[in-house]
């Protein structure tokens, strides 16, 4: 998506719908700065008033993911193309959330198995000092660990390999279950079945 194509395109319907920078926000229950930054191209309106605000300014969805008023013939190719293109940047996304928890996870399990290995050299002098360092190291594995559960949880989806339908578990059920990398033992919602669901990025 270009963000100036469609930060142009909401400054001309703005216009035509006779509205002001603040007069829009004001519609919308947000700042005119922000309306600026949408028609500068600087960010995108949150997904969530969205929809209000095209139906402030009589465009649909698609309409204002493309930055220009779509023709009935060319409906469904735009509709196509855009659905693609969002699939591509939840991915591309999801992948960088995914790389940068493993990088996060790998350097705090370092610092901490580093902790706790000087934790055990202090303990012969120093008993109070490698202890606290001890459990400070363990906390710091624990923490991260759990961390990196929750951004695998909330990141992508997991596909079924017998129904091949993707889904999102319980935070539950993806703590509990076994796990080989990213892929973990788990019941199919929609099937049943209970075997390994591999990580997906996009639905």
């Amino acid at each position: 998506m270009e963000q100036e194509k469609i930060g142009k395109f909401i400054a001309s319907c703005r216009k035509e719908q006779g509205f002001t920078q603040a007069v829009l926000a004001e519609k919308l229950g947000i700042t005119d700065r922000a309306v600026s930054k949408w028609e500068t191209g600087r960010s995108l309106p949150d997904a969530a008033i969205m929809p209000e605000l095209c139906e402030l300014l009589k465009i649909n969805l698609s309409e204002l993911f493309n930055g220009e008023r779509i023709a009935m013939e060319n409906y469904k190719e735009i509709s196509d193309s855009l659905l693609l293109e969002m699939k591509k940047q939840e991915e591309s996304s999801n992948k960088r959330i995914l790389h940068l928890e493993k990088l996060l996870i790998t350097i705090a399990i370092v610092v901490a198995l580093t902790m706790i290995f000087v934790g055990c050299y202090l303990t012969k002098n120093h008993l109070a000092l490698g202890i606290a360092l001890l459990v400070f190291g363990a906390a710091v594995v624990f923490a991260t660990s759990f961390i990196g559960v929750r951004i695998e949880h909330d990141t992508g989806y997991y596909e079924c390999p017998v129904c091949k339908k993707r889904y999102v578990p319980t935070m539950k059920a993806v703590v509990m279950a076994l796990h080989c990398g990213t892929s973990r033992k788990m019941k199919c919602p929609y099937c049943g079945n209970k075997s390994y669901h591999k990580k997906v990025l996009t639905k």
